[in-house]
Parts: structure tokens; C-alpha cells; sequence
């Protein structure tokens, strides 16, 4: 049996205990992104069941909230207490959140509960990195990305499928109660297994105060973000009030940030350059991707004429892609010095396939789009794995956790942005159809060659959010990959 190692020392595990912890850490990210991708075709249902359509967006917003806001806050206690106890907190919480989501009675007990789900789930994935930056080193850690895209990938196709078929075979609840075995998997997995993490304890404290303004924050413009455009006109009183109390409490954040003894997010992290500069790429790629994602399903149908399931079947290629890229990318950074070059040319690559379906799109045969869409989630794909890998590369080990979910919730929020900048476009240029802003009748309302148009403008604004990304992946700095796991640098001081 593997004695528990000293502070600071690097994890003697066997390939079988990795591949454990891998599987394990594997489910606890399947929990988060499938839950995000299940809920949305069983929403209709749920609306009626309950009685409560008008609440209805708050079992997304909830989650969506709850989720981005504590990211940080998980990085951070993990550097203080260890990563084991955080994910399993994280994985408990979002398990009895799904337990409440599937026995609430109405829409504002479901709301609450998505909620409770949303703070377990803000941290499955960032734990899940931040365990892979313990027990592999950063090369290695290159070879497993496939892994977790695959995850991404399965439950952006996996997810619509389930959460329609146990809504309308069997019941909506059951979108929720499959999150309990997964959970108790994932669970069992890395219970045992993770108590041979090395443990890096320095003495730390949580800055909650700043904590405070960055989750009042977050929060007041993810809700601006979400109900602008959609919920209420972008020029109304309550959209402009949470976005202008969300930057006053930003503004709050910074300053503490500049002031605090030990700050949320230490000022040594932000300053580093390949850290903000990963982080923008990281953004910007992933934002464009989940806006497509969105939104492409309205082009297919409403333009290229597509019934529903094939729409769906017809995204396939964009996840596809997605994979392909980021194993790309995690082999290039394996085996070549200059491992920015590979995600530089295929993002490149995807700028003009961005383009050729923003003049050419609507005119095009759908092999050639679906053609267009591998290309273009291929570049988007290499952003992925490299962003994350070259953050934890360039961190002090006892910064890893804290700048590793920083990554994430920055990217969250920025994405969220994106999304809504998409939303925009969509809806604005619908003309009549937008006045419900429901997807269906805009679908249904809209003149195919003006909503052609307006996805002109759709593809090109993504043209640019992957412009912007090559551009500040260009600013990385290709740091030498460590070959070692734990690799030690010492704290920069205060």
C-alpha cells in the first residue's frame, strides 16, 4: 500500500492507480457538462409539468450563476486544504442538488436546487485540471486531452438526445436522477485513490471580502448578460442596473485585489503573461464555439431548411471537430518544441472557414458545410487543451489551483458575453419573428434569405472572436514543458 506523501513531493502511483483517478476525474467533468446540455430539450416539459413557463429560464440562470461565481473560490481552498476533500465536496453538492432538482415540487424549488447543483458544479471541472496538473506531468498531461474533449463532445451530442427521450418516454425527472450513479461513480473512484496527492500546504487565507465582490459581480452581469436582449431590452432599467452595479462591484474587486494582504487571485498570476494571454485565447476561442453552438441550429433550419433532428444530427461535425483539434493539439505539444504552431495554423484555418460560411453559407450544399464545420471546430479545438496546460506550466505549485479555475471562470464569463452578443445579432436582425424571442417562432416567423443575412453578420462577429483569439495566442510565450510531475518553484513573494 502507497504510504501518503510529505508536502510538496510528487505522487509515486502506478499506471493503474492514474488511469483510476483518470476515470474518475473523467465522470466528475461528464456530471458538469452533461448537466448543461441535458436540461435544455426537457425544458418544454418541465414548463408544463410544473405549471410555471414564465419561470422556466431560471432552472438554466441558476445554474449558470451559481456555477461561474464559485469557480475561483474552489481553486483557491484547494491550494489551502487539499484537492481531494474540494472535489468531493463539489461532487456531494452537486449530487444532493440533483437529488432536490428531481423530487422539486415547482419551479421555484427546481430554480433553488439548480442553484445548490450550480455551486457543486463550478468546481467538477477546474478540480478535475487541477488534479491532472498533480499526478501528470505537463507533457503527459498533453496525451490526455483527448479525454476530456471527448467528454465535451459526448454531452453536446449525448446531452439533447437523453434529456428529450426521458422526457418524453419515461419523465423529466430522470434528466436528474442519472446524475446520482455518476456522481457515486466518480465518487468511489477517487475517494481512496486521491489521498496519495501530494499536499502543498503553506500558509494561506481566503480574502472573502474579495470573494464577496467577485461573486456579487459575476453574478450581476451574468444576469445582464442572460435577461438583456432576451428577458428585457438591453436599453431597460434592469439590464443596464445589474451590469452597471456588476462593474462598480468589478471595479471593488480590483481595488482589493490591489490592496489585500493575500488577494482572491494573486497579482503574480495576473501579471504573468502567458497566464492573460492563454486566458484571452481561451475565451474568446471557447466563447465563439458555444455561441455556434447555439445558434448554428437556427441557421440550419431556418436557411438551409433542415427539420429538428437533422439539425441535430447535423451539428455532429462541429464536436467532431472539436475532438479532432484538441487531440491535434495535445500531440504537437508532446513531440514539438514549438508547440504553438499547430493550433496557430488550424485557428487560421477556421478564421477563413468562418468566413466562406459568412458570404457563402446560405448558397452551399450541406456536405460542404458540414465539411466547413470540422474545419472550423478543429482550430477552436487546439485552443483548448494548449490554454490550459501552458497556465498551469507557467504557475508556482502552490498557485496551480487558484489559476487554473481563474481560467475558468474568466473563460465562463466571457463566453456568457459572446453568447449574448450572438443573441443579439440573431434577434435583432429577425425582424417581427424576434418580439417572443422564441427560437421555434423566430424559426418559424422569419424570411429565410433576410435570416441568411442576419447570420452573415453571425458568422462574421465569430470571425472576429477567433481573430481575437489568434491574436492573443500569438502573444504566448512557448515556456519549456515540464517533464516532471509536482515540478517546484518557489512562491513569488508578496
Amino acid at each position: 500500500m502507497n504510504a501518503p506523501h510529505r508536502a510538496g513531493t510528487a505522487p509515486r502511483l502506478s499506471p493503474a492507480e492514474i488511469r483510476s483517478i483518470i476515470i474518475g476525474l473523467v465522470a466528475a467533468m461528464l456530471l458538469s457538462a452533461l448537466d448543461q446540455t441535458i436540461v435544455a430539450t426537457a425544458m418544454p416539459t418541465i414548463g408544463l409539468e410544473l405549471g410555471d413557463a414564465a419561470n422556466l429560464p431560471w432552472i438554466v440562470t441558476a445554474y449558470l450563476l451559481a456555477s461561474t461565481a464559485v469557480t475561483p473560490l474552489y481553486g483557491k481552498l484547494s491550494d489551502i486544504h487539499g484537492r481531494r476533500i474540494m472535489l468531493l465536496i463539489a461532487i456531494t453538492t452537486f449530487s444532493l442538488g440533483s437529488l432536490l432538482c428531481a423530487l422539486a415540487p415547482t419551479m421555484i424549488a427546481l430554480a433553488l436546487a439548480r442553484g445548490l447543483q450550480g455551486i457543486g458544479g463550478g468546481g467538477l471541472i477546474a478540480l478535475s485540471q487541477i488534479i491532472l496538473a498533480d499526478i501528470l506531468s505537463a507533457k503527459e498531461r498533453a496525451r490526455y486531452q483527448v479525454y476530456i474533449a471527448g467528454v465535451f463532445a459526448l454531452s453536446s451530442v449525448a446531452g439533447p438526445l437523453l434529456g428529450g427521450f426521458f422526457a418524453q418516454h419515461l419523465h423529466w425527472s430522470a434528466i436528474f436522477w442519472i446524475n446520482l450513479p455518476i456522481g457515486l461513480l466518480a465518487f468511489a473512484l477517487t475517494n481512496d485513490k486521491l489521498k496519495l496527492l501530494p499536499r502543498h500546504e503553506r500558509r494561506h487565507s481566503v480574502d472573502y471580502p474579495g470573494a464577496a465582490l467577485l461573486v456579487v459581480s459575476s453574478t450581476s452581469l451574468m444576469l445582464a448578460l442572460s435577461w438583456g436582449g432576451v428577458r428585457y431590452p438591453w436599453n431597460s432599467s434592469p439590464v443596464l442596473g445589474l451590469a452597471g452595479f456588476g462593474l462598480l462591484s468589478g471595479l471593488g474587486f480590483a481595488a482589493r485585489l490591489a490592496t489585500a494582504n493575500e488577494p482572491l487571485i494573486p497579482l503574480s498570476v495576473l501579471r504573468d503573461r502567458v497566464v492573460t494571454s492563454a486566458t484571452l485565447a481561451a475565451c474568446f476561442a471557447m466563447g465563439t464555439l458555444i455561441g455556434l453552438s447555439i445558434y448554428v441550429p437556427i441557421f440550419l433550419e431556418g436557411v438551409i431548411g433542415l427539420d429538428p433532428s437533422r439539425s441535430g444530427l447535423a451539428m455532429v461535425p462541429l464536436m467532431i471537430g472539436t475532438v479532432a483539434g484538441a487531440t491535434l493539439s495535445g500531440r504537437s505539444m508532446v513531440y514539438f518544441r514549438h508547440y504553438k504552431r499547430v493550433p496557430m495554423a488550424l485557428l487560421t484555418l477556421s478564421v477563413g472557414t468562418c468566413g466562406l460560411l459568412a458570404f457563402m453559407g446560405h448558397g452551399l450544399p450541406l456536405w460542404l458545410i458540414e465539411i466547413l464545420f470540422v474545419l472550423l471546430s478543429m482550430g477552436i479545438g487546439t485552443v483548448l487543451p494548449l490554454s490550459t496546460i501552458v497556465v498551469q506550466n507557467a504557475v508556482a505549485l502552490p498557485q496551480l489551483g487558484i489559476a487554473t479555475a481563474s481560467m475558468n471562470f474568466f473563460r465562463s464569463l466571457g463566453g456568457a458575453l459572446i453568447v449574448a452578443i450572438f443573441g443579439t445579432l440573431v434577434l435583432g436582425g429577425a425582424g417581427e419573428a424576434s418580439a417572443t424571442h422564441d427560437m421555434a417562432a423566430l424559426i418559424r416567423g422569419a424570411d429565410a434569405e433576410m435570416l441568411g443575412q442576419t447570420f452573415r453578420l453571425v458568422f462574421l462577429a465569430a470571425c472576429l472572436g477567433l481573430v481575437l483569439a489568434l491574436g492573443c495566442l500569438s502573444l504566448v510565450e512557448e515556456r519549456l514543458l515540464k517533464d516532471a510531475v509536482g515540478h517546484q518553484r518557489e512562491e513569488p513573494a508578496a
